[in-house]
């Protein structure tokens, strides 16, 4: 499968083991790499035009933007968004308006709040444990493990548990679940011919032949969703308390439960409910390994931070606890200094989402017609040498200060999750799937590079599409799930 990293373990003094990170050595910069300039957004509209130089001075692009977020807060048409989305009936891809509001506001009051995220927390302890075990069951072996697919593993399990309550490593269906992910994010990455031709949907064979692929990922999503939903109505039938919506809905039930329970409050048919359950199986699952993944292999070059966040960590843990707990994590700066470093170089998503612009707006000086495609260069922003000190280097430090840069949307220099109305609403889910899992890896092992690699040759690469990944060493398209 060309998986990586790999891990080679050996006994170690701290109760685990001592890891060694395999990875690829350094290739040549990926063709696909975005500019070095930094863009805070690109047009697709050709009519967007600079305005006359006799203009009074306008406001800086960014606090333009801060203003006029209601402006972009649409999302263009999309021809793949139509096919495995419904036209859009879910809550990242639809466009503004009342459905819109009704269902950001069921998915962040209902599925995303604090106590929903706190409900969450024993599942999320207890599939870190389960990846320690295996890490220290390679360790006895002498066994490598391939932490892409692990780490993978784990963020997929723990969006599993919070869509429906359970694993499905028994009966297989995690792996299904993997590889329609993974076609949900080649199909987003790649060219839609008709997004840039639409007057070629009136030729139905071109339509047929383009969407192929994309009715079968269709199809398969359907078929996964459906038998979870189809499930959780017979459990709704056999148990009457699960058609209440009462104080204990939080503690006790899942995603699916609580969107079967809001179907008539918030007129949700089928279709919607499963279009929500893919937004959080996407989201909650690939953009979080990608952190995880390029967070390892950051520290792994630089020894010297590995040792920093290693002694903060064991630090605030107490003594003789096997594992980091989630209350442990509050008072360690630096992880989460370490995690907001990672997200500035390696966004998930090097390109936002697109938006539309709703009306005729200007940004700096630039006048952006209605129903302009925008979209948003994080990539970009995260690396301005006008914004960030040595900005191509890693440097947790720059985040430790309580004045430094947050990504919750209000310092544009710093977006890897967006701003305003269409911020991502799953960035605590998120968060805290990494920080528990980044904080256990450093606290159960030591790292170190194979014997003879040095940190120069750890390839840095990113293979860029909807989401951004480091280069897979075998084949170099990205993938980590084939």
């Amino acid at each position: 499968m060309g998986a990586v990293p790999s891990l080679r373990l050996r006994t170690s003094s701290l109760s685990s083991a001592t890891c060694t990170w395999s990875a690829p050595t350094r290739t040549s910069p990926s063709p696909s790499s975005p500019p070095s300039t930094a863009t805070a957004a690109s047009c697709s509209s050709a009519s967007a035009r600079r305005a006359p130089s006799s203009s009074p001075p306008r406001a800086p692009p960014r606090r333009s933007c801060a203003r006029r977020t209601y402006v972009f807060a649409s999302r263009p048409p999309n021809a793949l968004v139509d096919a495995l989305l419904d036209g859009g009936a879910d809550v990242a891809f639809a466009p503004y308006g009342e459905f819109w509001r009704q269902a950001r506001r069921l998915v962040t009051t209902h599925l995303l709040s604090a106590r929903k995220l706190h409900s969450l927390r024993r599942g999320r302890e207890g599939e870190a444990r389960l990846v320690m075990a295996k890490i220290q069951g390679a360790a006895a072996a002498g066994a490598p493990v391939d932490m892409t697919r692990l780490l993978g593993s784990f963020t997929n399990d723990i969006a599993c548990r919070a869509v429906s309550g359970k694993f499905f490593r028994e009966e297989g269906r995690n792996e299904l679940f993997r590889e329609a992910i993974d076609g949900n994010v080649a199909a987003f990455g790649g060219f839609s011919l008709l997004d840039y031709f639409p007057g070629l949907a009136k030729v139905g064979v071109l339509t047929r032949v383009v969407f192929a692929k994309n009715s079968q990922l269709k199809r398969k999503w359907d078929e996964l969703l459906d038998k979870i939903i189809d499930d959780h109505v017979s459990k709704a039938s056999a148990q009457e308390q699960h058609h209440k919506h009462d104080q204990q809905e939080d503690q006790e039930t899942d995603f699916v439960d609580v969107l079967l329970s809001l179907q008539e409050e918030y007129s949700l048919t089928r279709q919607h409910i499963k279009a929500i359950l893919m937004d959080m199986f996407v989201a909650g699952t690939d953009t979080s390994y990608i952190v995880l993944e390029c967070a390892m292999a950051e520290l792994m070059r630089k020894p010297n931070l590995m040792a920093k966040l290693q002694a903060e960590v064991r630090e605030k843990t107490p003594k003789g606890q096997q594992m980091v707990t989630e209350d442990d994590l509050a008072s360690m700066a630096y992880l989460k200094a370490t995690v907001k470093e990672t997200l500035r170089l390696h966004p998930p998503l090097p390109l936002l989402l697109p938006h539309l612009s709703m009306t005729e707006c200007d940004i700096d000086g630039y006048k952006v017609p209605a129903r302009t495609r925008v979209i948003v260069n994080a990539w970009a922003l995260g690396r301005d040498p006008g914004s960030w000190e040595a900005a191509d280097k890693f440097m947790p430090e720059r985040f430790v200060d309580v004045v430094s840069p947050d990504f919750k949307g209000r310092d544009f220099q710093f977006l890897p999750f967006g701003a305003g109305r269409r911020i991502c609403p799953g960035i605590n889910f998120g968060m805290a799937s990494v920080e528990i899992m980044l904080a256990n890896l450093v606290y159960c092992y030591d790292w170190e590079l194979p014997d003879g690699m040095r940190q120069e040759d750890l390839d840095m690469t990113d293979v860029f599409g909807m989401t951004m990944r480091r280069k897979d060493k075998d084949d170099g398209d990205g993938s980590r799930f084939n």
